[in-house]
């Protein structure tokens, strides 16, 4: 491939990097990766709700991974209430997989970065056939896309498993009980994926500039030192 058409590939990936790592940083900070509706069971009992009576006892509320908001009802009428993670929640989430979920998202973040940074070299430098060349693009591309499924593999374990949105719902509420009724993944959550898929496309086009992937080259190379050891 000529080399003009490498330099548009690779400049094209790293524009895409970039843009996912501004995208994740972006998520971080805001409370846009779940929103979910929940039902004060204590409330509806008392007084036998059914149909749409229920909807006196619906509140809702959106979170992120640092804090979030929402409503309360419990047939007296709106509450709205908003919550931090740290250090309110501390005592209810299963805490060493939501630091995980952060940590893995700093990870997705400076990795992409660099990432970004080595592509623009490949397309104008002239890199070394290590870390700079095609295996390490496809090592950072793997290492990022690795950190972009481990994100939401363990953010949908804590929120599933560990019933994440029932137990923000329920914090200091003694008298009442809430149960949660719908959960589905907002923007931030799909950014992530997004971010994921690139990293995946990234892959495919080192591929499409003529580069092979890490282990059929090594495949290659040692088909050709066996087949050279057999000359003498």
């Amino acid at each position: 491939m000529p080399n003009q058409q490498k330099k548009v590939i690779f400049c094209m990936a790293g524009v895409l990097s970039f843009v996912c790592a501004l995208g994740v940083v972006t998520a971080l900070g805001t409370p846009l990766w779940i929103k979910a509706t929940f039902l004060c069971k204590t409330g509806a009992l008392l007084v036998n709700a059914s149909g749409q009576e229920l909807d006196k006892f619906m509140g809702e509320m959106q979170y992120g991974l640092f804090h979030g908001a929402g409503v309360r009802q419990c047939g007296l009428g709106a509450r709205p209430f908003r919550f931090s993670f740290f250090p309110d929640l501390l005592k209810v989430i299963p805490v060493s997989i939501h630091v995980n979920v952060l940590l893995f998202s700093v990870i997705l973040v400076v990795v992409t970065m660099v990432g970004t940074a080595f592509f623009m070299y490949n397309a104008f430098g002239k890199p070394f056939e290590t870390l700079h060349g095609p295996p390490g693009l496809y090592l950072l591309s793997f290492i990022s896309g690795s950190c972009g499924c481990l994100v939401m593999i363990l953010f949908a374990s804590e929120l599933k498993i560990h019933h994440l949105s029932e137990k923000i719902a329920n914090y200091k509420k003694g008298t009442y009980a809430y149960k949660t009724q719908s959960e589905k993944y907002s923007t931030s959550f799909w950014v992530v994926f997004i971010c994921f898929f690139v990293h995946f496309l990234n892959g495919l086009l080192i591929r499409l500039a003529g580069f092979q992937f890490p282990f059929a080259k090594s495949k290659d190379t040692e088909t050709t030192n066996v087949a050279a050891d057999l000359m003498y």
